[in-house]
């Protein structure tokens, strides 16, 4: 359980976003403990994210230490693996604390009962290519392989292969994986609450029942979702708060 206030954020891409992302990002997690009560990030928090047995990448040192102290200051924090950031592990969990999540999570997320995935990967047609890709670069032997690398070497070769996915925004405008939210939350036994990342297009809507939103990339722009049980909003980040740019009341 998650409790509320829940604070929502993905797609950062630290390591390649300009360093203003990483500023706002630590504005936004350094004013965190006054509100919030939990904090999901949900996927792709850095371009590239590998652990080797001795070493990390460098990029975004500072944000892992303010994600320390709040988890430090009693906040849970979920992180769910995304398509740059998935070789999580050992430093992430037992030196961080931070519950490191591979594939979609089903849980009570501020008050509601929510399902949270990335998204690489879920359209049926499109995705099918990548799916077969993913299974090979995540794959025990690949991984053993990779980690045989020096890791300079390793992050070289990691950032070009993640250039294409990184700039390039969905040909379909981000509608195949709102076709996928939009029959997830039409199916019996459907969450209150379906989060998606990945697309980097924020999104708040109803569909049914239940609410399917998406708190956007913050790489390019430092949104994030704010939940309670009462209501969701998408919210934006600047140094003098935040504000709130759309919101949604929960149908009982």
């Amino acid at each position: 359980m998650l409790p509320s206030p829940c604070y929502v954020l993905s797609d950062a891409h630290l390591g390649v976003a300009p360093a203003d992302v990483e500023r706002d990002l630590l504005g936004l997690l350094r004013s965190l403990p006054g509100d919030a009560r939990s904090l999901v990030i949900n996927g792709d928090l850095f371009d590239f994210w590998f652990e080797w047995r001795h070493a990390v990448p460098r990029a975004g040192v500072r944000v892992l230490g303010e994600l320390a102290r709040i988890r430090e200051s009693g906040i849970p924090v979920l992180w769910i693996a995304g398509n740059h950031d998935f070789g999580g592990g050992a430093v992430l969990r037992d030196e961080l604390g931070l519950d490191y999540h591979m594939g979609p999570w089903r849980g009570q997320v501020g008050g509601w009962d929510a399902v949270i995935e990335h998204g690489d990967g879920l359209r049926e047609k499109e995705d099918a290519p990548y799916r077969l890709l993913r299974a090979v670069i995540r794959h025990r032997w690949s991984v053993t392989l990779f980690r045989w690398l020096h890791p300079d070497v390793g992050t070289w070769i990691a950032r070009q292969c993640s250039h294409t996915s990184r700039h390039t925004r969905p040909r379909d405008g981000g509608e195949g994986l709102r076709q996928v939210a939009h029959a997830r939350l039409g199916t019996a036994g459907a969450p209150d609450l379906l989060i998606f990342g990945h697309s980097h297009l924020s999104t708040l809507e109803r569909v049914h029942r239940g609410v399917f939103a998406n708190p956007g990339a913050f790489m390019d722009a430092p949104r994030f979702l704010r939940i309670v049980p009462e209501r969701i909003e998408l919210r934006r980040w600047s140094t003098e708060g935040s504000t709130v740019e759309d919101a949604l009341e929960r149908v009982l």
